[in-house]
């Protein structure tokens, strides 16, 4: 007896090289041989799922209908049916070539996308740089059982897309590609809700603003449209254009003003509506290791942030979402593209909800803020009234007086605005965390892990260094890199860095006490 185990399994080949004597590579990608069963599988290339093509011309239908308005108007009935037929025929062989000729690999430290429908390409997708894979199913896909399957490899390590895969497989990609294991079978812990939004709180979509000249968008692409549409066949002369300013001017008023009113009345609904339609049954789940968002009613969307690498969170609020305390909630995670959207963790929510989920992604926030010193204030107050009066006076002296009052009443309205600033200037922070705020427009309130911090940049204007203020930048690698604490007190930002990362900060305070 040599005390070994005759059925332990033997190492596997090394990459790239021809199999050992016995030892065979099965369909499905598993290295067995006579003496057991490897529990690595060996890379297997794979394709997109067949009905990839049919996918595809779903999405083309709309351009297939245009080409045949198009014959239709230049030769009739049959130059349209040959229009439609033949670009149906193109879309289907490209579409089928397009899906013989792309393939995907997931190796242990990477994947890689190849295509070869006219040049080869190679892409590959380092995992250690993988930062997401976010998936999406638009309507023909959820019909058909499909995903898009996205990965974000950061700044430097590019991103790659899978146009249609089944559910499951994207799924079990998700899982494999943040490291859950080359042969993850999908979920490996059950998925635990953190928080998910009712359909009352759709009634918030008007207050950000955003949502709300969704009905400007929508009559500007049907004008167009329709323009273009008429144009090319021929239906707009300048005759009819007269004519139909004529009509339109010669409305009565109260036909325009019911008009209007219904156009205002219509900001709201509208608004509400494209909120229900992008964040439909938005919720946020753990699930091994990551944070999931997941959202949507026609395109219905799943971000996965990684654990990790979310290295704060940001609550942002305006004047009208304040009043019906109100709040967005963000992550800021390390190295995250398009972070605005992939980072949003709940587009409009009430302030407590908000700040619950922050709490159950990042941690509990630390409060209360502490008060910035009064001679911020006046600060404040400087720099929201400088600009608008500095207006009027150059408006005066060139001789627009009418201009020069609007500036001056502008000037005027800015004092209120330069006070709410100060008032929602403060910083705090705990054993763990540190959170600075301000904005009043756009309040911010940004929530940072200690252990996220990598520097800290102290400023001091000569206006600053004469009423002992600064501002200390908190130096993060992730969002957008810093964010400010707004006009400290001088001793107080040098207290708040030291507290935080006293070995840091010290010894420059022991050059400053030095004779």
């Amino acid at each position: 007896m040599n005390g070994s185990d005759p059925n332990a399994p033997g190492p596997p080949p090394e990459q790239g090289t021809r199999p050992e004597q016995g030892t065979s590579v099965t369909g499905t990608g598993a290295r067995t041989s006579g003496h057991g069963v490897d529990e690595h599988p060996a890379p297997v290339r794979a394709r997109l799922h067949p009905l990839t093509f049919v996918v595809g011309a779903a999405r083309e239908m709309v351009a297939l209908l245009a080409a045949g308005v198009a014959g239709l108007a230049v030769g009739g009935l049959s130059t349209a049916f040959f229009f439609t037929l033949i670009g149906l025929g193109l879309g289907f062989v490209f579409h089928v070539i397009a899906w013989a000729t792309f393939t995907y690999t997931v190796y242990e430290d990477r994947i890689e996308l190849r295509r070869s429908l006219i040049g080869r390409s190679v892409t590959t997708i380092p995992r250690e740089r993988i930062r997401g894979v976010d998936i999406s199913a638009a309507l023909p896909h959820r019909l058909l059982g499909l995903a898009i399957v996205h990965i974000d490899a950061g700044a430097d390590g590019g991103e790659g897309t899978l146009n249609a895969v089944g559910r499951h497989e994207a799924d079990r990609l998700r899982g494999v590609l943040l490291g859950r294991g080359p042969g993850a079978p999908g979920e490996a812990e059950p998925r635990r809700v953190l928080a998910r939004m009712p359909p009352r709180w759709f009634v918030f979509a008007p207050l950000s603003g955003a949502y709300l000249l969704t009905p400007f968008a929508l009559a500007g692409s049907l004008i167009g449209t329709l323009y273009n549409l008429s144009d090319d066949l021929g239906l707009i002369t300048r005759e009819r254009l007269s004519d139909l300013g004529h009509e339109l001017v010669g409305l009565p008023t109260g036909t325009v003003l019911v008009l209007a009113v219904l156009f205002l009345l219509a900001m709201p609904v509208t608004s509400a509506l494209a909120f229900a339609a992008f964040n439909w049954d938005f919720r946020v789940y753990a699930r091994d290791g990551s944070v999931v968002a997941e959202r949507g009613l026609v395109t219905r969307r799943s971000v996965s942030l990684e654990r990790r690498r979310i290295r704060g969170v940001e609550l942002t609020d305006n004047p009208f979402e304040r009043l019906a305390r109100v709040q967005r909630l963000g992550a800021l995670v390390t190295g995250l593209g398009d972070a605005v959207q992939r980072g949003r963790l709940f587009p409009a929510a009430p302030r407590h909800a908000a700040v619950d989920l922050a709490g159950r992604v990042l941690g509990p926030v630390p409060g209360p803020l502490v008060r910035h010193p009064p001679a911020a204030r006046g600060r404040r107050i400087v720099r929201a009234v400088a600009p608008p009066l500095g207006l009027a006076v150059l408006a005066l002296f060139t001789g627009q007086s009418l201009l020069a009052y609007v500036f001056l009443g502008l000037s005027v309205l800015a004092v209120p605005l330069g006070v709410d600033r100060y008032r929602q200037l403060g910083h705090a922070t705990d054993e763990s965390r540190l959170a600075v705020r301000s904005g009043s427009l756009r309040r911010r309130l940004v929530v940072v892990d200690h252990g996220a911090v990598v520097g800290w940049r102290l400023r001091r204007t000569l206006f600053q260094r004469r009423l002992g203020l600064a501002t200390l930048d908190v130096a993060v690698g992730a969002g957008e890199g810093g964010y400010p604490a707004v006009d400290m007190a001088e001793h107080d930002a040098v207290a708040f860095a030291a507290h935080i990362t006293p070995t840091w900060v010290e010894p420059f305070l022991a050059d400053e006490r030095r004779p």
